[in-house]
Formats: C-alpha cells, structure tokens, sequence
C-alpha cells in the first residue's frame, strides 16, 4: 500500500472545502464529512493511502511554534486539542497550511472570529473509515499498511524551541500578528 501522493491529498481537500467556510470547527468538520464521502467513492486502498499521507502531515507539522500559535488561538491547548487543530488547519487548504508550518503568525490573515474557540477537527482524523464496514477493519487495514513501511516512516519529534506561552512579551514576540487579535 503507498501512500498518497501529497498533490492527490491536497486536491481532495481543497475540493471538500469548495463553498464551505472552513474558518469555524462546524465548516471543517462539513469538509471532513466530504473527504469521507468522496473516499467512500474513491475505495478502501485510497480511504488509507489518504489517512497515511496526513499521519505524515501530522508528523510534519509537530512543531512547538505552531502549538504556540494554536494555544494563543484557543485560549489553551491540550495534546489532543493540538491534534484537532492540525487537522482543521488542514480543512484550511494546503496554502494555509504549508504557510503555517513556515510562520504560524500568517494564521492571522485567515480571518478567524478570535472569540471562536472551538478551531477543531477531530472527525479529520477518521475520515477513511467511512471507506470501511467498521473503524476496526479500518484500523486493521492503516495498521498493516503501515508495516509494510520503514519503522520511522512516521516518526514524531516535537521540534523546534518551546517558550513560555503564558508571558505576554514571549508571545507578542513569537506572534505579532496573531497577538493583536487574540490578546
């Protein structure tokens, strides 16, 4: 089983967001609703080719810089709230994205209701199940695809610096942009 080409992955993103305001977490799940649908269509060998391709994405975008700015957006940030907001940063479209992993500050420009804290996708994570008779077999299904990659395919290392996310100068300096709305 490969995984998806990064392009394909993207272009059925930005397909599932065509028309929906993906800015609050009801239109990011609305375009994980669509993913799943169109890799119900696409079949089980591209629902977890896709959900391998953003396990990468997820990797790859385990960065503090980015927790910081999730954090400064919601208000806090647990693991798991960062894992939902990597995934509706993914409902935002691959220019939001790869932006984001270069400087989490151009979250500024998307527009986001800074009293709208809910900026979660956690339906993102399972969108190839719908593929699936159940979340078992899908399951089964990753899991077995991905043993027959490297071991450290998908590894995950927390880079970058960590900072205090309580200090106001610290996050002002990380997060101009950001820090003017959300401060």
């Amino acid at each position: 089983m490969a995984i998806m080409d990064r392009d394909e992955f993207w272009a059925i993103v930005e397909r599932a967001r065509a028309g929906v305001d993906t800015r609050t977490g009801e239109g990011a799940a609305a375009v994980a609703e669509r993913i799943a649908s169109h890799l119900v269509e696409l079949g089980r060998d591209a629902a977890v080719a896709f959900d391998l391709r953003y396990d990468l994405l997820a990797a790859e975008s385990y960065d503090w810089d980015l927790w910081g700015a999730a954090y400064l957006m919601k208000g806090g940030c647990s693991d798991d709230a960062f894992d939902y907001f990597r995934a509706w940063l993914v409902t935002q479209g691959r220019n939001a994205w790869e932006r984001a992993l270069r400087d989490p500050d151009t979250l500024a420009e998307l527009g986001v209701d800074p009293d709208d804290d809910f900026l979660e996708c956690e339906d993102l994570l399972s969108v190839g199940a719908a593929a699936f008779d159940s979340h078992d077999d899908f399951f089964a299904a990753t899991m077995a695809a991905r043993a027959e990659l490297p071991a450290d395919t998908f590894a995950i290392a927390l880079r970058g610096d960590d900072f205090d996310h309580e200090d106001d100068d610290e996050v002002r300096a990380h997060y101009p942009r950001l820090a003017a709305i959300y401060d």
